[in-house]
Parts: C-alpha cells; structure tokens; sequence
C-alpha cells in the first residue's frame, strides 16, 4: 500500500477530506510509537509507506497508557476533541492492518493490549459516544447531559456489580469515551459485586444526581441501549445479576 492509498482509505472511512486524513494518520502513528516497543515500531515501520514512517517512531522508551489518553494525544496532536479523535483513530487503525498486514497487525494488538480492542478491531462495529447518548436520551426523555451521565452511572455501578473480566469485555464493544466508568467500576471491593437491586438503583441515582425513583424508572433505557450494542454479551451479563434485577434489564425471570 503506498502513502495515497493508506491516505485515500483513512479519508473514506473517516469521511473526512484527504489533508484532516494526514493529519489524523500522522497523529495517530505518533502516539503509537511512543507506546510500542522499538522492536515493535522497527517492524511497523518496514510496511509503511516511506512518507508515514518517521511519524511511527520515537526514540524514547515505551510508554504504557490507557485508550482514553491515546485519544486524548491524538486530538492534542490534531487539535480536535476526543470524539474526533476517535473516529479517526478507528480509521488509521482499519488501514494500518491493510498496510502491515494481519499477523504484524497482531503483534501491535498484543502490545497494547484488549483495552485497545474498541478501537484495534474493525470487524466489531463500536458506536461513537454521541451515537449512545442520544439512544439513551431517546428512550428516557433526558436531555444530551442528563443522558450520559445516566449512561455513566450505570456503566459504573453495573461493573461493580459484575466480575472484573466481564467489565473489560463489555468495554471492548463501547466507544473508549466511556471507559473510564467501568473501570472505575471493575477495580471496587469484593463487597459490591454482590449489591442487592435496592443499592444498585441508590448508586446510580446518587451518581446521575436523580431522584431514586427516576433513577429506577428510567435506568432500563441504558439496558436497552446496551442491550443492542453489545449483543451476545449482554446475555453474559444478565447471568450474573439475580432475578429482581430482571425488571431493569427488561428481560423475563429465570426457571
């Protein structure tokens, strides 16, 4: 693949014009260089196009950071917002696996680790944030704001409510925007992960800054919301949660 080529496809499937598509591809493969290792970049380097090469490496040691701050550096390099970012780093990805191919593109998976599945797999079809919120918004009657921080107070309750495993892959099939509060979820105390309903709806109604009673009405939104999203996933969550959980999920009682 040469340098238009690579160029050309970031442009088509960021629907952006080709010079915001250079600027995404050369911002993107400068952060990535900074987290791989030397050895990783060198091998990168060999199947890129000669005029992108010098963007993927760094003579610095490897840095280790999560998705959200290699969003974050994206968008400082290109000087857009997160949700850009992510959209054009989605880009840049699909077209360096075309660029370097399948098994070099797994080495750069395994370096960054399954956090980075959101953004690494293009066979998995991740919704922008803006896309989710405005679902949730849709079915709760909430406004943009009061949505996402629904969304978020229940993405964090329900990752302390599950295993931790179960959180990470429930991240991999939700825009990198709103990992955060399932991690914050996924590293609390033992004690939480067995919560009845009651302090489940009290969690996130503190953290939605709602009444206990909206907050119960209107919590099945995100489910629903989730429920599409995720797919078959969704079912490894519901199995965990006990029946008088059904209600907010919106599915029928077990046995």
């Amino acid at each position: 693949m040469d340098h238009q080529q690579f160029l050309t496809m970031v442009a088509q499937i960021a629907e952006v014009d080709p010079d915001t598509a250079e600027r995404a591809s050369e911002a993107v493969l400068t952060v990535l260089g900074r987290h791989v290792t030397r050895g990783e970049a060198a091998d990168v380097l060999r199947r890129l196009p000669p005029e992108l090469q010098a963007f993927a490496w760094s003579p610095g040691s490897p840095e280790s950071f999560p998705p959200e701050e290699f969003l974050r550096r994206v968008g400082e390099q290109e000087g857009t917002d997160p949700v850009t970012a992510e959209r054009h780093t989605r880009a840049v990805f699909i077209a360096l696996r075309q660029a370097i191919g399948d098994d070099e593109y797994a080495d750069v998976r395994a370096q960054l680790g399954r956090h980075y599945d959101a953004l690494l797999d293009a066979e998995t079809f991740v919704p922008s944030v803006d896309a989710v919120v405005r679902a949730v918004a849709a079915k709760s009657g909430l406004d943009q704001d009061a949505a996402r921080r629904l969304t978020e107070a229940v993405l964090e309750t329900l990752a302390e409510r599950i295993a931790p495993g179960d959180s990470d892959d429930l991240a991999t099939r939700l825009p990198v925007a709103l990992h955060p509060p399932l991690h914050r979820g996924r590293d609390a105390d033992d004690q939480s992960r067995r919560m009845g309903l009651e302090e489940f709806v009290q969690r996130v109604a503190r953290r939605a800054d709602l009444p206990l009673g909206v907050a119960v009405r209107l919590t099945p939104a995100v489910f629903a919301v989730l429920r599409t999203i995720v797919g078959d996933e969704f079912f490894d969550i519901t199995v965990q949660l006990p029946d008088d959980y059904r209600p907010l999920l919106g599915t029928a009682r077990t046995g």
